[in-house]
């Protein structure tokens, strides 16, 4: 069994309360270097889509940093963008073939653990082009992330300081959709990790699955919070009737500072629930529209 997943399912409560966050673009500023330099200029390159480059980093950025599907596991994430890219009738004028990848589409369906090491294992097995093609391409994106974001980006201010409070109160696990070895180094490069009890990536399965396996007969429902910055934080959360603290993009400074302030107390002190989960949802929500520019 994979060590992460054995730590999650083995977990035994220090305390009654369970807080997981989310990494990229929630406790690190990392989002935008890594999609910006690494994600969309390898997509441009593995899939050829130089000839309507503008579009299709205007598309990947509004996929994964400025919509409701920020955050995405980067498999869904790419679909997505490919989609975009069919339906905008400006980049299919440039004559442009948006690759045809019915089998990764298939994986994305059947495949729970959307990471390398599966895609890998199913290449072995299977000759399909599109996954070979997306292996190498998802490589590529790793060896740009280790080669540009090497020595690590700080955590948005007041992050230390929630987790520190936190510490002495609630066990706390890292909950993302992350390559894991890339995970680990950033939080211990920041001297975060021996905060939380295991650090889950992608190859761990879903954020809500993360949350279940170290969960499940463990701690009460309205003790246990995710703190994230993107809609598939909040379904994880809202798959285990766990409580949301939303992590506002663009507004992550202000968000942590009121987590630290406000948010911490009120779900210690068993005040989370009702009108304040309420009006941090609805606030959130605002944030990330589900249409991108050309359409609307």
């Amino acid at each position: 069994m994979d060590n992460a997943i054995a730590a999650l399912q083995g977990h035994q409560p220090k305390y009654e309360f369970l807080i997981a966050i989310d990494s990229d673009g929630c406790a690190f500023d990392t989002m935008e270097v890594k999609h910006k330099e690494c994600f969309i200029p390898n997509t441009i390159k593995f899939f050829g889509l130089q000839a309507i480059s503008k579009y299709a980093r205007e598309a990947a950025e509004f996929v994964n940093l400025y919509s409701k599907w920020r955050g995405v596991n980067r498999f869904p994430a790419l679909v997505k963008t490919f989609d975009l890219l069919l339906e905008w009738d400006q980049a299919m004028a440039r004559g442009v073939k948006i690759p045809a990848i019915p089998h990764l589409r298939q994986w994305i369906e059947e495949e729970s653990k959307l990471g390398n090491p599966a895609l890998e294992a199913y290449c072995k097995e299977h000759d399909h082009p599109d996954m070979h093609q997306t292996l190498a391409w998802s490589k590529a994106v790793n060896v740009s992330v280790d080669d540009i974001v090497q020595g690590g980006l700080p955590p948005f201010p007041f992050v230390r300081e929630s987790l520190q409070k936190a510490f002495d109160r609630a066990d706390l696990l890292v909950c993302s959709q992350t390559p894991q070895a890339a995970l680990q180094r950033e939080w211990e490069e920041q001297d975060l990790a021996h905060l939380v009890f295991t650090i889950a990536g992608q190859e761990q399965g879903k954020k809500g699955e993360h949350i279940a396996f170290a969960s499940q007969g463990r701690y009460e429902n309205t003790k246990i919070l995710m703190i994230g910055d993107a809609p598939g934080d909040f379904k994880a959360a809202e798959a285990n009737q766990a409580w949301f603290f939303p992590i506002n993009p663009g507004a992550e400074d202000a968000s942590w500072e009121r987590l630290f302030y406000e948010g911490l107390d009120r779900f210690f002190d068993g005040k989370f629930g009702g009108a304040y989960q309420e009006s941090l949802i609805e606030e959130f929500d605002s944030y990330l529209p589900a249409t991108p520019r050309w359409k609307s």
